[in-house]
């Protein structure tokens, strides 16, 4: 049996934040998502698909922003932790989709650094987690640089099942 699941974020950009996105810096860049933890949208678009695909809720229920426990936390670990929750609930990831939607920073240069720095967590190979970018083209809040926006798809198979072979 096979499972799909969607998971958008978005995170509004300001200056003096430290910018990781995908669970990679980018010191390059003068501003950076806010957020409770460490503002990481891709990461958490991706804890989203992957929970909804398991018929387990979203990165709000598992790791509530009220909760003083999780301000400033990496999205990696959260990422391990919620692969953890599909792991018990019987599931395993099979592939992960992103797209990024950002003015800034630019993507494409850092794409496989941020799929390998996720594929860990996820305990798949570096090669079943893709990540694109695009930037908002000057429209809306992305084109004007004052957020980014990420968009995951996961697919996830029963534990038991066979290896995909990729």
């Amino acid at each position: 049996m096979f499972r799909v699941g969607v998971g958008w974020d978005r995170h509004r950009l300001e200056p003096g934040r430290l910018c990781t996105l995908g669970g990679v810096r980018f010191a390059d860049c003068p501003v950076g998502p806010l957020g409770h933890s460490d503002g990481d949208a891709v990461v958490h678009a991706v804890i989203d698909a992957l929970l909804g695909a398991a018929g387990l809720g979203d990165i709000g229920r598992h790791f509530p922003d009220t909760d003083p426990a999780w301000a400033g936390a990496d999205s990696l670990d959260l990422l391990a932790r919620s692969r953890a929750k599909l792991a018990a609930a019987g599931w395993r990831v099979v592939n992960v989709d992103i797209t990024l939607i950002a003015q800034r920073p630019t993507i494409a240069p850092r794409a496989a650094a941020m799929a390998a720095a996720m594929a860990g967590p996820l305990r798949v190979e570096p090669a079943l987690v893709s990540v694109k970018g695009t930037s908002g083209e000057g429209l809306g809040p992305e084109g004007r640089g004052e957020c980014v926006t990420a968009l995951a798809v996961a697919l996830l198979t029963e534990a038991g099942a066979a290896e995909s072979g990729g």
